[in-house]
């Protein structure tokens, strides 16, 4: 629990403003680490990787749609899944919003899973959302891109994300949020059991395209996603904060009220 004092507004204030040269600091070293992801080299996407979408079937290039950067969110929804896993569908709630605006400045905003299409267009309906959302179902691309575990891996240990080597998990952390959350929750609320679960993993991956060729240039997992979930953006500045000891959320149409 955060620790509070009552306080007069000129104590506020000069409080305030010590506060602000440290947000300031936070925001000039955010602009630098920016600058750095900008200057990450790039690597050319060397495998055909297929998709299906609303339109048909489609390779890497043709999610850009014209545009020449790609960014994708990796939704965790593996095709044992009955429904979407929540702590993405948080997330994925803002897209709607801004996918747009990122259409008219160059960036076609995609979310891929490896449920099959059908799975993934009746979601979607439910949850009333319009970004595209394309299934990479019999592809190699949640694996290449460290967002899905075979189940030999994760019988033998050998898991790996968010660019280390995985401890043997034994029930607690979670791949969402690096906390101490509960992924058995979030299995039962998937229609799956938590290994089924665990072999899925978000992040998100960057990509451009120029002269005909499509080259990787950023991704990130686990707390890396945290400046995308939209609501923890504003529980950060909320009075007391993200108060949770596990989680919390639900899917926004299975809140009471």
């Amino acid at each position: 629990m955060i620790e509070h004092r009552i306080g007069t507004r000129e104590e506020w204030l000069a409080a305030r403003l010590e506060l602000l040269e440290a947000e300031k600091e936070h925001t000039r070293r955010g602009d630098e680490l920016a600058r750095r992801r900008q200057e990450l080299p790039w690597v050319r996407v060397g495998k055909d990787y297929r998709f299906e979408t609303d339109t048909g079937s489609a390779a890497l290039a043709d999610l850009f749609r014209g545009r020449s950067q790609l960014l994708i969110y990796h939704f965790m929804f593996g095709p044992d899944y009955t429904a979407g896993c929540p702590s993405c569908s948080a997330i994925a709630d803002g897209f709607n919003g801004f996918v747009v605006h990122l259409a008219n400045h160059d960036v076609m905003l995609w979310a891929v899973s490896r449920a099959p299409l059908q799975k993934l267009q009746a979601y979607k309906r439910r949850m009333r959302w319009t970004f595209p959302w394309a299934s990479s179902f019999g592809s190699d691309f949640n694996r290449d891109f460290n967002v899905h575990l075979t189940e030999e891996q994760q019988r033998a240990g050998r898991a790996e994300y968010n660019y280390r080597r995985e401890a043997p998990r034994q029930g607690s952390g979670s791949a969402e949020s690096g906390g101490e959350h509960r992924p058995t929750d979030h299995a039962t609320m998937c229609g799956t059991d938590q290994a089924t679960y665990m072999r899925e993993r978000p992040g998100m991956s960057a990509f451009v395209h120029e002269d005909g060729v499509v080259y990787h240039t950023y991704s990130t997992y686990a707390r890396g996603l945290d400046a995308l979930w939209g609501m923890y953006q504003w529980l950060d500045r909320a009075p007391r904060g993200r108060n949770e000891s596990g989680p919390w959320w639900q899917r926004h149409d299975e809140y009471d009220g």
